[in-house]
């Protein structure tokens, strides 16, 4: 799907990724799911481009639903996979992890536990190496990608400012569609680590000069960080968002 000049999504509002595409090549934003890869060579093609395009893969977090086919894409292909170092371990499966679910809504959650087991997260796999990043780094990837730490969800989440796709990715530092309930807008990921951190973490997105705020589950926000984190904080404090 594309969203403008230069940047694309493949999945669907349970589980996203994107593509930066410029003339130097293209770097992916998370790799969804395993059962992702046809969608991503499929859009590649559409573009008149291919895997050998792709210069390197960013995960937001090391959380499987967002790991995907970025190990395929490493082993493979060559393709360098960049996470930030206080995700490294959980990337390549060295940390288990368990998350409260808190609410949710039967219809929801089984929407969201299908469509996940029938792109292959239940057969998830790990990266076996992997580009430390951190803080503040501008990788030299397509679209000169800004790190920013974002803890919370987890301890190495980060956002990825890339200007020339108008965009920030977010990862799991905040939802448009909220899995286990189906509630929609922006409002607060579940499944987050450190649900009261990953809030406070949200001030580093609002001065941002974007219009997209690209998360991975939910519908593609196009009002920009500072509205997005209006409403969030508002959701969270129990008020209406609108």
């Amino acid at each position: 799907m594309k969203l403008g000049p230069h940047l694309h999504r493949i999945g669907n509002d349970l589980v996203a990724a994107y593509l930066v595409v410029t003339d130097e090549g293209v770097t992916v934003i998370d790799a969804g799911l395993p059962g992702h890869w046809r969608e991503l060579t499929a859009e590649l093609a559409g573009l008149g481009r291919s895997v050998a395009d792709i210069r390197g893969v960013i995960l937001t977090h090391g959380d499987t639903d967002h790991l995907g086919f970025a190990e395929r894409l490493r082993r493979d292909h060559g393709v360098p996979v960049h996470i930030h170092q206080a995700d490294a371990a959980r990337a390549r499966g060295e940390e288990k992890v368990t998350n409260s679910w808190g609410r949710f809504r039967i219809t929801a959650t089984a929407s969201f536990l299908w469509y996940a087991s029938r792109k292959g997260v239940l057969r998830p796999v790990h990266l076996t190496e992997v580009v430390e990043v951190h803080d503040g780094d501008v990788l030299d990837l397509p679209g000169a990608p800004r790190i920013l730490g974002l803890p919370g969800h987890s301890p190495g989440s980060i956002a990825i400012h890339v200007p020339v796709a108008n965009a920030v990715f977010v990862g799991d530092g905040l939802t448009t569609r909220h899995v286990l309930t189906g509630e929609r807008g922006p409002q607060p990921a579940p499944f987050s680590d450190d649900p009261e951190q990953a809030l406070v973490s949200l001030d580093r997105l609002a001065e941002l000069p974007a219009t997209w705020v690209l998360p991975g589950h939910g519908t593609p926000f196009d009002g920009g960080p500072a509205e997005a984190i209006r409403r969030i904080r508002a959701v969270a404090a129990g008020r209406s968002p609108h």
